[in-house]
């Protein structure tokens, strides 16, 4: 895979458009030493219809949300924002990618008090290619319960999707890989099931969808989604509660969601196959066609590519023409 550092292209920041090798920051950026700042993952995809970001004000706002919680004013507004991702594209010649709007602080000083600094934002668009395999994608993850405790409320922005929140997340994953996981399932402090490394979980149980409420865990764009595509499209209740580790355990059936991930089958947690009780594939084999995980990934697909029929109209509001 060619590095990030090392394409053709173009990056968009603070308003011009810098080629991409020549995209630099200094070493000094207190960002960088800190981890004061903020970013969004956007995706684009071709459809029948062309080239659609999909849910880009709804990422937009969530990024300028997250500056301001952070005390980090940005001189750019929703609009010029989402034009430039739009533009990101063109100039790059992407339609099927991937997006990482970033607010960052400058080099102007150190240390804590973030004083004198300088509000960036950079905007950049690549090929994303497979976040995963074909058959994990198909088949299911196996995950592994984290010994790594999710932010408390208290402790940090639960809701801003900041930059430092990652290197938990990186730990937690990691520890998970190490043992020859997939992915990993992390609590809150309190013990409830927060989310994935960085994508929110979802179980069903008797025909009724459940999800963790939003506390400790970030307010996915793509859960939103599912939750919307689940409730009008299909009829499925859909509740946001506390959930327990062993609810995930016995539950009929259950996946993640996130902007990169999409929906990805969760198969099995800390050795304990999921679903079992309802007749579950066995391990090796893909997840049942009529399984309400594959009927949440068919209309997902449709939905980001505008394929969904006439009498759906209401989301096509989600998809921004490129």
């Amino acid at each position: 895979m060619t590095p990030l550092y090392d394409r053709d292209g173009w990056i968009w920041r603070d308003g011009e458009w810098l080629p991409w090798r020549e995209a630099q920051s200094h070493l000094l950026t207190h960002t960088l030493h800190y981890g004061m700042g903020c970013f969004e993952g956007v995706r684009a995809y071709a459809g029948a219809q062309g080239t659609h970001l999909f849910r880009v004000a709804e990422h937009t706002r969530r990024l300028l949300d997250s500056a301001h919680a952070l005390d980090m004013p940005v001189a750019f507004d929703e609009a010029t924002l989402i034009e430039a991702q739009r533009q990101c594209l063109v100039r790059n010649e992407l339609s099927n990618a991937y997006l990482k709007p970033t607010v960052f602080f400058g080099a102007e000083g150190l240390g804590l008090r973030a004083k004198g600094l300088t509000v960036h934002v950079m905007i950049a668009a690549w090929d994303l290619g497979d976040y995963i395999s074909a058959e994990a994608a198909s088949q299911g993850l196996r995950a592994l319960t984290s010994s790594w405790a999710r932010h408390h409320v208290n402790i940090s922005l639960c809701r801003a999707k900041t930059n430092g929140h990652y290197v938990n997340s990186i730990l937690a994953l990691n520890t998970a890989v190490k043992a020859g996981f997939d992915e990993t399932i992390m609590l809150d402090p309190e013990g409830y099931v927060a989310e994935a490394s960085a994508a929110n979980v979802f179980l069903l149980r008797d025909g009724v969808l459940h999800t963790p409420e939003v506390t400790s865990c970030l307010q996915g764009i793509t859960r939103d989604s599912v939750i919307q595509l689940a409730r009008d499209v299909l009829g499925i209740e859909v509740r946001e509660r506390r959930i327990t580790r062993d609810e995930l355990y016995t539950a009929d059936e259950a996946f993640v969601t996130g902007t990169a991930a999409e929906i990805l089958p969760l198969r099995e947690l800390d050795g304990r196959h999921i679903g079992a009780r309802a007749g579950a594939p066995l391990p090796g084999q893909p997840i049942a066609g009529d399984s309400l995980t594959a009927k949440l990934q068919h209309l997902y697909r449709r939905a980001t590519r505008g394929e969904l029929g006439d009498d759906l109209t209401a989301f096509r509001s989600w998809l921004t023409s490129v």
